[in-house]
């Protein structure tokens, strides 16, 4: 129980020890954003971590620790009680991919505690502070039979598992200085404000939720015939909205016929808006009928082009432009590049550049 002393003894540790924590670290991180990779949790926006600072760490267990160890006459070091001497943090998108990525770590991990301060903050109301789970884990099982971790077994890490919101809300927490000193207006107000966060977190996930619906909803529409007034719409006959050609619409119609191309969201957004602001009324059956009206000749001029260009690319985004072109040249003329234009009108017209 001699403080000094073993501040010196968690030093001379830490010093020796700190480039296999280093290693640790970078390790762990490199397991964890596999194990989530290959799971179906889908995206993550963050995977980091740090090797607490030494001074840091004398500071915490002096804090938290030290003098009830002392008043009840139990001997310590302090290395047994920093538990998170190797410190990752895992954002993730949305606040239900927490238990998620928990339950992956559990799996991989022997969990030696777990704090979750989500359930702590809601089960109080007047609180304030940041969310997210703590889980204090270490290597176990197959990761130590395989040998890969079998120089970090001694080392155990916290993980802090939070949302994007949640993370960005830990981070303006830390700013706000002396919270439990300050007038109950600011702490309504601090409140008002966290309150608003959650709810940002709850909306996006329910925006993913709609969207998500939206998609399966577009990909459960069979293609078949299109009705017939989708099939080839008068200028202003009045055609559905929800004919109308949109993002998940095109994703159906396009995924169709481009099974093996992975379409980016970000991508389809704009190549929608580039055909709605040429024809405001294009529907998802005057895409379908085009696409089956003009694709082989497009594919043919393709692989002409291709075989004179090697260099160069013609993604399904190009074969789609070309067929548009080819199904109304006057409203779709500007849909490709004026020197894409004339070639592939030359082509047409059975001669080459």
């Amino acid at each position: 129980m001699d403080f000094e002393r073993e501040k010196r003894v968690f030093r001379d540790f830490y010093d020796r020890n700190r480039r296999q924590l280093e290693e640790a670290r970078d390790v762990f991180i490199r397991l964890i954003g596999d194990q989530i990779r290959q799971s179906d949790i889908g995206e993550v926006t963050k995977i980091e971590g740090r090797v607490k600072d030494r001074e840091e760490c004398i500071k915490k267990f002096h804090r938290k620790y030290q003098e009830k160890l002392e008043a009840d006459e139990q001997p310590y070091e302090i290395r047994d009680f920093i538990s998170d001497l190797i410190g990752i943090r895992i954002v993730c998108l949305y606040e239900d991919q927490i238990a998620l990525v928990s339950e992956v770590l559990q799996q991989n991990y022997r969990l030696i505690e777990v704090t979750d301060k989500i359930s702590a903050v809601e089960s109080t109301e007047d609180s304030f502070g940041y969310k997210g789970l703590h889980m204090d884990l270490a290597p176990d099982g197959e990761l130590l039979g395989s040998g890969f971790c079998l120089p970090y077994e001694d080392f155990r890490f916290e993980v802090q598992i939070r949302s994007l919101i949640q993370d960005a809300w830990s981070v303006l927490d830390h700013k706000i200085k002396y919270k439990k000193s300050i007038p109950n207006d600011l702490k309504r107000r601090i409140n008002v404000l966290s309150a608003l966060f959650e709810l940002a977190d709850r909306e996006f996930k329910e925006i993913r939720n709609a969207t998500a619906a939206l998609i399966r909803e577009a990909t459960d529409d069979p293609l078949g015939e299109a009705p017939v007034a989708e099939t080839a719409p008068s200028r202003g006959a009045g055609v559905a909205s929800e004919k109308i050609i949109n993002a998940f619409n095109f994703l159906r119609v396009a995924g169709h016929f481009f099974r093996d191309f992975e379409f980016e969201d970000y991508k389809v957004d704009g190549f929608v808006q580039d055909i709605l602001r040429l024809h405001p009324e294009f529907t998802k059956g005057e895409l379908h009928h085009c696409l089956v009206d003009h694709l082989k000749q497009v594919r043919e001029y393709r692989d002409l082009y291709l075989a004179e260009n090697a260099d160069h690319s013609f993604s399904p985004y190009t074969v789609i432009r070309h067929c548009l072109y080819l199904s109304d040249p006057r409203t779709f003329q500007r849909i490709l590049s004026r020197v894409s234009r004339e070639r592939f009108v030359a082509f047409l017209a059975g001669g080459r550049d």
